[in-house]
């Protein structure tokens, strides 16, 4: 396969990864009480795009293309006052049809902020771009060094628990998971590694220096009502979690992240993001991802006065891919969001480039719209 034609794949896995990641999806919708213990809440998430990539065509030229990139339904309900169910779908583009996944289904007890349990299929613990999702990312893609197991958009069935100590100043989460096997896309008995069916164990840990960042899901920015300085650390482990069943090997990924946001004048903040990533398949072939390291910085910079209805975000980052197996994979890029009402209504600009060792550098277009309630 061709530099650029690997490239525009890669640009495309980025995209759809960050369309079928995670979004705190309780946090949004209409909210509807039945009594003092029970209620339903209601809502929905749309993120569309114009992509334009450079020798994409099927004649090598330009590639433009309008892509509905996600469109989720929320449905969050409290069914006893320590229960809640949390149910998400997620429109999947088959290439041939679209079809409507389940995303999340979790039964969620909350025995108190510092000790809580998730049941079901949800976001295993990971780094905190996988935890903010598409939705509340600082840029319109998802980073290309994140590649951990996931059934489907992140997801793994399991059981986990999480908790907020001291208010959110630290956070925590544990699970157990199916991880890498036969349910998984593409995997079947034939070429599943994972024939003695051993679980995925996973972790994280977060510590907030300066504003709590209370609860399980994230986001890489507050718009100016937040100052952040948090440090998180995530781990997961899976034995013959990866390679074939001819040749199988044991998965280990871990990853360190740190997000600091600073209030600027009224309503304005100055960001700086990073994460490091480490993922070992013992030496066989991955199952998914690669092995190697990678790692993301970002910086953007909200305006603290308003231009019409919204505020300016522009954003640089640069991300960078070692695989063992393949051209070592550079990215930057600039972006320009058109922050309208924080994660619910905003629109974003962004240009950058695919760089793959020995081979050509590709440039690349985006501008999305992102809507949620």
């Amino acid at each position: 396969m061709s530099s650029t034609r690997f490239a525009r794949n890669t640009l495309l896995a980025a995209t759809a990864s960050a369309s079928l990641l995670a979004t705190d999806a309780a946090s949004a919708g209409a909210k509807f009480s039945i009594d003092d213990t029970h209620w339903v809440s209601v809502g929905a998430g749309l993120r569309t795009s114009f992509s334009s990539v450079e020798d994409a065509a099927p004649d090598d030229g330009r590639s433009n293309d309008f892509t509905v990139d996600s469109i989720r339904l929320y449905l969050n309900a409290q069914i006893h006052q320590y229960i809640l169910l949390e149910f998400n779908t997620e429109r999947y583009d088959t290439g041939d049809d679209d079809d409507i996944r389940m995303l999340d289904a979790i039964a969620k007890f909350t025995i108190a902020p510092e000790f809580n349990i998730w049941a079901g299929r949800h976001l295993p613990p990971s780094d905190r771009a996988n935890l903010d999702g598409p939705y509340y990312l600082n840029a319109w893609t998802f980073p290309i060094a994140q590649a951990y197991p996931a059934i489907f958009a992140g997801r793994d069935e399991g059981v986990s628990v999480n908790g907020s100590i001291d208010e959110g100043v630290f956070g925590y989460a544990l699970g157990v998971y199916d991880g890498m096997d036969a349910s998984y896309s593409g995997i079947t008995d034939l070429n599943n590694p994972n024939q003695d069916d051993n679980l995925l164990f996973a972790g994280r840990l977060q510590w907030a220096l300066w504003d709590p960042e209370p609860g399980f899901y994230t986001t890489s920015s507050y718009f100016g009502e937040k100052n952040i300085l948090t440090f998180g650390a995530a781990a997961q482990y899976q034995s013959d979690g990866t390679g074939t069943m001819a040749s199988p090997g044991d998965f280990f990924g871990w990853n360190v992240d740190a997000l600091l946001e600073r209030k600027v004048g009224d309503g304005g903040a100055v960001s700086l993001e990073g994460a490091y990533y480490d993922y070992d398949h013992d030496d066989e072939m991955p199952a998914f991802g690669y092995q190697g390291n990678g790692y993301y910085l970002l910086a953007s910079f909200l305006t603290p006065q308003k231009f019409g209805i919204g505020k300016l975000q522009p954003h640089v980052r640069y991300q960078a891919v070692d695989d063992d197996n393949a051209p070592d994979h550079d990215r930057w890029e600039l972006g320009l969001g058109y922050i309208i009402d924080g994660q619910k209504a905003k629109v974003i600009a962004t240009y950058g480039a695919d760089d793959f060792d020995g081979g050509e550098t590709t440039d690349f277009f985006i501008l999305g719209v992102q809507l949620q309630i």
